[in-house]
């Protein structure tokens, strides 16, 4: 695959964790949990194609649905929250995201905007694609958008203050909306 195609591929496969990030960088995660999805994302998206090559498509698509269902359900219901607490919130109270980002809901999320590498994975098997370096530039390609997204959102959040809540609400329940699509 030639070298622009791939990255091409791989920032369309690091839209969804950009836009996630995005999203939880204005409800104003904080860094040390920001930097575990950050690494979690970067993981998934070298895993996923690795994995998609090696299970197969029927699997990968059985497994895959369900995890991004989940996965789906839990952005919807943070960008609920993360709405909900910015229309009636005082100052000081903490944002739901950061209390609700736990490891296992860290992990949930950097696994439903990876599983589109799964089917990657799949076809770099049928076709006999260079599997290991799609699968590194991959996931730093994903790592380094989800960096832009937290680094974008916390800027834009620190300046916009409530609004920006409520935009990264709205932006997390329309990622897990399409997620469910």
């Amino acid at each position: 695959m030639p070298k622009i195609e791939l990255l091409l591929l791989a920032a369309a496969l690091g839209t969804d964790a950009f836009s996630l990030c995005l999203g939880l960088g204005l409800a104003g995660m904080s860094r040390r949990r920001a930097e575990a999805l950050i690494f979690i994302v970067f993981i998934f998206h070298i895993l996923m194609p690795l994995a998609g090559w090696l299970a197969g498509g029927l699997v990968g698509r059985l497994a895959g649905r369900a995890a991004a269902f989940v996965g789906a359900l839990v952005l919807v219901y943070l960008g609920a929250r993360m709405i909900y607490g910015a229309a009636q919130r005082r100052e000081e109270a903490v944002p739901p995201v950061i209390v609700l980002a736990g490891l296992g809901t860290i992990l949930m999320l950097g696994l439903s905007v990876s599983l589109d590498a799964l089917g990657v994975g799949f076809t770099l098997g049928v076709t006999g694609g260079a599997l290991l370096e799609t699968a590194l530039v991959i996931g730093l390609v994903a790592g380094l958008m989800t960096a832009a997204g937290f680094a974008l959102g916390r800027r834009v959040g620190n300046w916009a203050g409530r609004w920006a809540h409520l935009a990264g609400g709205a932006i997390l329940v329309g990622v897990g909306v399409r997620l469910l699509a």
